[in-house]
């Protein structure tokens, strides 16, 4: 039987702390030191800037003056999260046109759903109301009911329900609706 060894070789192959300062652990996490510091370090120093100065550094990240009427409070937190985005990357291709795209219905007053559904046109929902079905039809621009077209489905849950309801809720669509149902059942 071989005697324990303390030599850096087996706490190398140990994966053990290694004796010598600076090696050894996780490599990552050392790597990304220096570097969090460093952004650290240039978030804070954005604090000791003045407006002027804070102006500047936005006109040089954006080749353009700062909206008008931008607090001093927003012009730090815009330019911390450039720098950010620069050290750790930003968002993706995918996220950035989701986002234009909810930005672009919700300009338009035609985003019908929660952005956090994704109702595919031609899709039915059914639901059971005092022993009526209701069936709902998706299209792209909203929802059909009964013949008529409606931009919301809070708009048609209120309809059948004559009373203020969520939609999306009143037709299974969130997660607490889910759980409800799931609880009934259980019953």
């Amino acid at each position: 039987m071989k005697s324990a060894t303390h030599d850096a070789s087996a706490r190398q192959h140990s994966r053990g702390p290694s004796p010598v300062a600076g090696h050894g652990g996780n490599r990552n996490e050392r790597a990304r030191k220096p570097v969090l510091s460093e952004i650290e370090d240039e978030i804070a120093g954005l604090l000791d800037r003045s407006t002027p100065e804070l102006r500047l550094a936005w006109r040089q990240l954006h080749r353009a003056g700062p909206p008008l009427g931008l607090s001093r409070g927003l012009l730090i937190r815009a330019l911390a999260n450039q720098l950010q985005e620069r050290s750790y990357g930003g968002v993706s291709r995918a996220l950035r046109r989701r986002l234009q795209s909810l930005a672009g219905a919700s300009e338009n007053a035609t985003m019908a759903v929660d952005p956090g559904l994704s109702l595919k046109a031609g899709t039915t929902l059914v639901r059971q109301w005092r022993g009526q079905t209701h069936t709902v039809l998706v299209h792209n621009d909203g929802f059909e009911h009964e013949g008529q077209r409606y931009r919301s489905l809070t708009a048609i849950a209120e309809r059948i329900t004559e009373a203020h309801w969520s939609g999306p809720r009143f037709f299974g669509l969130t997660k607490r609706a889910r759980a409800l149902a799931g609880a009934k059942a259980g019953r």
